[in-house]
Parts: C-alpha cells; structure tokens; sequence
C-alpha cells in the first residue's frame, strides 16, 4: 500500500454509490472461512461465493489478489506456473494490511480501492468472471454484499486495475 489511509467500509459504499454500482446487502457476525459466510448468508441473496487468496511470491516481492469459487482447493504450484510467478504462498496478515488495508477474514476484490501503487495483482478464476454476480466483504467481515460482474468491472475501472482470468487448478 502507499502513503494513502486505507478506505473504511462506510466511504467505501459511498464510492460503489457514486459509480453507480447497486448491490445486495447482508450485515452478519464476523467470518473467517467460506463455510461460515455460507452459513451467515442467506442464500436466496445470490451470488458466486468467493474465495479470496492474498499470494506473495517466493522471494515476496510480487504480491497477487486471487479471487476463486469456494469449493475449490486450488493448486498453487501449478497456479504459479501458469501466471509466471515464482512460486506461491500464502502471504502474512502483515502483507496483506500493508497492501490492501485487510486483515484476515475480510480478505476481498473491493480491498484493491488501497492499492493506488498498483502493487497487487488480480487474478480472478475464469468460473467467478463468468458469474453474473460476486460476494464481496465491503473491506470487513461483517458485511457481504452482492455485486453485478458489471459493477464489478466498473469497480475495477475506477482503480486503475486489470483482471487477469485464469483457469484455476485444483488439487
């Protein structure tokens, strides 16, 4: 992340609101795995359920947003290949707070409004791009929303950041 604060929740919405973006709302206990967003959320509030990895390369000097569908168990070895990296981890709470403003559980696509430096690059599984709609934390974990993909792509447009889709592989 650069000198910028990082975004709260609240002015976060105000940006979705100022572009135009509608979306769903549930407001719930704080989650920390897929399977308690699954139960926190209703779900008749629609939505690919997402699944988002904070990766840094071998050398962590490369960091990378990975947006995929819950159920998968993604292959990172295979995953770095097919993007280039240098290998993939699972980058430290303390990363992802300097990058993206996160802490874990919170972990989202939104989180890329503190990445102005364009540190973070984002991968996004070809099944979630293909999805008419996402889950997404609103930057904490006590909140999901639903956005349209268009509204996603808007929002990614109004950060300066490309999505990169890729077929994931599982293990």
């Amino acid at each position: 992340m650069s000198d910028a604060s990082p975004h709260p929740s609240a002015s976060l919405l105000e940006r979705l609101h100022a572009l135009g973006i509608a979306y769903g709302r549930a407001d719930h206990a704080p989650v920390f795995t897929c399977d308690e967003a699954d139960r926190a959320v209703p779900a008749e509030l629609g939505g690919v359920h997402t699944k988002n990895l904070f990766l840094r390369d071998r050398k962590g000097s490369h960091h990378w947003l990975l947006v995929t569908m819950c159920e998968k168990s993604v292959d990172l070895k295979t995953l770095s290949s097919r993007v280039g990296a240098d290998g993939f981890s699972l980058a430290s709470p303390e990363r992802l707070l300097r990058h993206l403003g996160l802490t874990p559980g919170a972990v989202t696509v939104l989180g890329l409004v503190n990445d102005p430096g364009h540190a973070v690059e984002l991968l996004v599984d070809r099944d979630v791009w293909d999805a008419a709609s996402w889950r997404c934390h609103p930057l904490v974990n006590t909140t999901t929303l639903v956005l349209p993909r268009d509204g996603i792509t808007a929002f990614l447009a109004s950060t300066g950041h490309l999505a990169r889709v890729v077929d994931v592989p599982v293990r």
